[in-house]
């Protein structure tokens, strides 16, 4: 007999699992963001794998705060005048369809190649509301992602980085790698990060071995925080923490939102669960 196939059996899988979080937060009279297109990207596969990780699951609010935090950054930062966004394994995110963009905005989306021809199947009736490019890539590829970075930068004035999801699955020396090609580029000014405490980062290795399991284990999480990427030509320009972000958005029991109150400071603790969304801009 053969062993039944895992839930999650790649990386990429991990997309479906985070698309439903934001459809179920969609379907909510009181959504704080709509996303229509969030469940069918996610499919059926999409909600078995997110009610097999039941710490996920008593947490979805992290995912909600996430999501809303990062539309805000980036629309702010448009409208400072980004003329290019890069989503970085952008997933089966669809900003580039559901914010209020501008018509002029080049957004591109960089992801292994079988995801973003799952992507470009099931979105093909869609219409993105500002120019929007897919480039089938994989980001371990240093030689091919420096290239890509170079000509994108060579196409824009101003350019925002998104890494959504992405860092906390690479090494030091991987991430490390990435910020320093990346301010490699003068043009690209900011980054949008998300970034975990040593203290989160074991609760989320113990909670979740399904990851590692199917070979995308959680690792990175420097003790230093934020002042891991000044060494590679980055400094934090916003920290928000989920937490505090999910408080105000309504998405906590009472026993967390006491937390806030006791804990006021948005700034990452190492010695403290902690999970949040990060801008860098160029030192």
């Amino acid at each position: 007999m053969t062993s039944p196939q895992p839930l999650i059996r790649n990386i990429s899988d991990t997309a479906r699992w985070v698309a439903i979080y934001r459809a179920r937060e969609s379907e909510r009279p009181d959504a704080v963001f709509r996303d229509p297109l969030a469940r069918r990207l996610a499919g059926e596969r999409g909600e078995q794998i997110a009610a097999s990780i039941q710490f996920a699951e008593k947490n979805a609010w992290s995912f909600i705060a996430r999501t809303w935090i990062i539309d805000k950054v980036i629309n702010e930062q448009v409208a400072q005048g980004m003329d290019l966004v890069v989503n970085l394994a952008a997933g089966l995110d669809t900003r580039p369809y559901r914010l209020p963009l501008p018509a002029s905005l080049r957004w591109v989306e960089v992801d292994l190649p079988p995801l973003i021809a799952y992507k470009e199947q099931v979105l093909a009736g869609e219409k993105p509301v500002c120019r929007l490019e897919r480039v089938a890539l994989d980001l371990a590829d240093r030689a091919g992602r420096t290239g890509l970075f170079a000509r994108l930068a060579g196409s824009a004035r101003r350019a925002l980085i998104v890494t959504e999801g992405l860092l906390i699955y690479l090494t030091a020396d991987e991430v490390a790698a990435m910020a320093s090609d990346l301010a490699a580029q003068p043009r690209f000014e900011r980054w949008i990060i998300d970034l975990t405490t040593p203290a989160l980062l074991q609760m989320l290795q113990k909670n979740m071995a399904s990851l590692s399991q199917a070979g995308s284990p959680l690792t990175f999480a420097p003790a230093e925080g934020t002042a891991f990427f000044e060494r590679s030509g980055w400094k934090p320009l916003e920290v928000h923490s989920f937490l505090h972000v999910a408080a105000k958005l309504g998405r906590l029991s009472w026993f967390l939102r006491l937390l806030t109150t006791l804990f006021p400071s948005q700034r990452p603790n190492p010695k403290r669960p902690w999970g949040g969304i990060v801008l860098l801009g160029r030192t």
